[in-house]
C-alpha cells in the first residue's frame, strides 16, 4: 500500500449510484470517508473505479515480439503493466495458452510466462493475475496439471477447444495448417498427424475433464469455459464447476450461463467495433438484454474503457462502468475493489472529461500512470 494521502476535489466522481462532485479522499492505499491529506483540484476530469480486466491476451507481444528477441520475460511483464496502467486497468488477468499449437502457446513458453509473472508482480502496483487457457484435448497434461498450477501460482483455468474438428472429421487439411506447423516448430505432416490423433481421442475427453475439474475444484481453482455455443455446452461446464462463461458465441449459450448462475464475460472489442469479428453474437445486444457481467479487453487493452463509455449513453455510466469494474471484481472474488467506497482499495482511473482519455491511474493508491495537465495538478 502507498503512504500517499489526497483529497480529490472538483471532479465528477463515479459512486455506485452515479456521478457527483463530492470530494474523494484516500490514504495508505484505501478510500477514506473524510478528508485526509492535500487537496487537489481535478475540475474538468472524471474520477472512476480502476478497471478490472478479467481476460487479456494483449500482453503476448511484450514477451515475445519476435522469435528469440526477448530473453527476459520479466521485462515484458513490466512493459505490460505500463500498458495496462495507460489504459486505466488496475487489475489485469494475463491469459496464457497451454495448447497443441506449440510455440508461444506451448508448455515451455507457458512455464516461462508464469515464472516471470511470479517473479515481478510483487514489485508492481497493478494486480496481475495469471490465467491458464487449457486446450481440452491435451489429455497427457491432465495427470500433473494440478501440481504444476500450484508451482506456477495459477488459480484460474479456462478451457478451450480450438481443434478444427469438422475439417479433421472430413479428412481435410485445416487451411492454417502450414503456418501453425511452422510456429510450433513441426513439419506440416507432423502437425497434421498430431491434430488427427487429438481429434480421434475426443470420446475420452468428457470423462477426463470431469475428473480433472473435480481435482481443480478441490484445490480452490476458479474455472471457466470459453466460446460456448449451445446450452448443452454451458450445462456440461456448469456441472464441472466452471462458473465463468467467457465469450459465449450465441445468445442461447449466454442465457444458459445466466440461468445456471454463471458469470458471463463478453469482449469489449466486440462492443467497440459494433459486432464480433468472427460473426458471433453481438456483445452490445447481449449487454442490452442483461446477459453480461463483465467486459474484458481480450486482445485490445483500450477497449474496456471505450466500451463502457460507449454503453453509458444507453444504460447510464454507473451501470456501464460496473461491467469493467465491480462486475469482473465480483467474478474474480475480489471484494476489496471495484467501487469508490470507503474501505475499498484506492484503485482509481482519472479521465479527461472532454475526451474520455486516460489522464492518470492509481492502483492501491500508487500512481501507475500520470501525465499532461493531471500531472501538473498533482506535482505543480
Amino acid at each position: 500500500m502507498s503512504g500517499l494521502a489526497f483529497d480529490l476535489t472538483g471532479a465528477e466522481v463515479l459512486r455506485p449510484d452515479g456521478l457527483d462532485r463530492g470530494t474523494l479522499s484516500f490514504a495508505d492505499g484505501v478510500i477514506a470517508d473524510a478528508p485526509v491529506g492535500r487537496a487537489v483540484d481535478l475540475g474538468g476530469f472524471l474520477v472512476l473505479p480502476g478497471i478490472v480486466d478479467l481476460h487479456g491476451d494483449g500482453f503476448e507481444r511484450h514477451l515475445a515480439p519476435r522469435r528469440g528477441a526477448m530473453t527476459d520475460m520479466g521485462e515484458g511483464i513490466v512493459a505490460t503493466e505500463a500498458e495496462l496502467a495507460a489504459n486505466g486497468i488496475t487489475t489485469g488477468v494475463l491469459a496464457q495458452f497451454l495448447s497443441w499449437e506449440g510455440g508461444l502457446r506451448g508448455g515451455a513458453h507457458a512455464e516461462g510466462v508464469f515464472a516471470a509473472i511470479r517473479e515481478v508482480r510483487g514489485a508492481l502496483a497493478t494486480t496481475l493475475l495469471p490465467q491458464l487457457r487449457l486446450e481440452t484435448h491435451l489429455l497427457e497434461e491432465y495427470a500433473t496439471l494440478p501440481e504444476r498450477l500450484i508451482d506456477w501460482g495459477v488459480e484460474f483455468v479456462v478451457f478451450n477447444d480450438h481443434l478444427p474438428h469438422d475439417r479433421l472429421a472430413a479428412g481435410r487439411r485445416p487451411p492454417s495448417l502450414t503456418g501453425q506447423a511452422l510456429k510450433a516448430g513441426r513439419s506440416p505432416e507432423a502437425h497434421l498427424a498430431l491434430l488427427q490423433e487429438l481429434h480421434a481421442r475426443g470420446p475420452e475427453v468428457p470423462a477426463a475433464l470431469d475428473a480433472l475439474c473435480g481435482r481443480l475444484a478441490a484445490q480452490g481453482v476458479r474455472m471457466g469455459s470459453h466460446d460456448d455455443h449451445t446450452a448443452e455446452d454451458r450445462a456440461a461446464w456448469a456441472a464441472r464447476g466452471a462458473t465463468i462463461a467467457e465469450f459465449p458465441e450465441t445468445e442461447v449459450a449466454a442465457r444458459a450461463a445466466r440461468a445456471d448462475g454463471g458469470g458471463v464475460v463478453l469482449g469489449a472489442p466486440n462492443v467497440v467495433r459494433g459486432g464480433s469479428h468472427k460473426g458471433n453474437a453481438s456483445a452490445r445486444a447481449l449487454v442490452a438484454q442483461g446477459l453480461c457481467d463483465a467486459l474484458a479487453s481480450d486482445y485490445h487493452y483500450p477497449s474496456p474503457r471505450r466500451a463502457a463509455l460507449a454503453l453509458a449513453g444507453e444504460m447510464g455510466l454507473a451501470a456501464a462502468w460496473a461491467l469493467v469494474s465491480s462486475g469482473p471484481a465480483r467474478l474474480l472474488g475480489l471484494d476489496d475493489r471495484g467501487s469508490l467506497t470507503p474501505g475499498q482499495r484506492a484503485d482509481i482511473v482519472v479521465l479527461e472529461a472532454a475526451t474520455g482519455r486516460v489522464a492518470g491511474t492509481l492502483a492501491g493508491g500508487r500512481f501507475t500512470h500520470l501525465g499532461g495537465d493531471l500531472a501538473e495538478r498533482f506535482l505543480g
